[in-house]
């Protein structure tokens, strides 16, 4: 992906990230858009940076939409748990599932992910979709994007939902991709769902439509 945002901060700060958008077009938003236009009051997590745009887009569908960052949360030092005696530090997964990924016995019909999984720690991501099969109720729709290539030019990004075939992309931060997964390593973390659906697209990002 070509480097449209400009600059920016440290490592895992938001502060003087570009405030431009680059427009992207989406066929996996494109089919999402369809399910939620012919449907009624349905509940809808969005996995990224905070969007505005997303909540008052979402909404004025007639459904109800739920926010969580797990890539900002995830990368604070708080959830490492040191070795000892020479061990390596290990990730407090479960502490971690529990303080953000519980939602109180909510489900939801449609979950968008994003880019999410390639910026989480490695020991995050299968528990991640174990979790998200049990929160997204039978014949729920996730949306899911994957890095097929990264380089420099790469940023972590938030994504703004248009009525339109586009997502529109703005810099959120300087978090590193710390994952590049084959197609098959996908299937594997989707295993438990009972289908899944690739998109092509012509930059570096695959997007999946996954129904639980």
């Amino acid at each position: 992906m070509r480097n449209l945002f400009g600059g920016g901060q440290g490592a895992g700060t938001s502060r003087g990230a570009d405030s431009s958008r680059l427009p992207r077009h989406s066929s996996g938003w494109k089919e999402l858009q369809k399910h939620l236009k012919s449907r009624e009051s349905l509940r809808i997590l969005d996995i990224g940076p905070t969007s505005s745009t997303n909540i008052n887009y979402v909404t004025s569908l007639g459904h109800s939409i739920y926010m969580a960052n797990l890539v900002e949360e995830a990368a604070k030092p708080e959830w490492i748990i040191p070795g000892e005696a020479g061990e390596e530090a290990k990730y407090d997964v479960d502490r971690f599932l529990a303080a953000n990924l519980n939602f109180s016995g909510r489900n939801f019909d449609v979950v968008i992910l994003w880019d999410t999984a390639d910026y989480l720690p490695e020991a995050l991501v299968e528990p991640l979709f174990t979790r998200l099969h049990e929160v997204i109720e039978p014949g729920g729709l996730m949306l899911a994007f994957f890095h097929a290539t990264t380089d420099a030019a790469t940023v972590f990004c938030r994504y703004h939902l248009t009525d339109t075939e586009v997502v529109e992309m703005q810099k959120a931060a300087n978090y590193p991709v710390l994952h590049i997964y084959s197609n098959r390593k996908i299937e594997t973390l989707l295993r438990d769902f009972s289908t899944y659906r690739f998109f092509l697209a012509k930059d570096s990002l695959r997007e999946v439509i996954i129904t639980r």
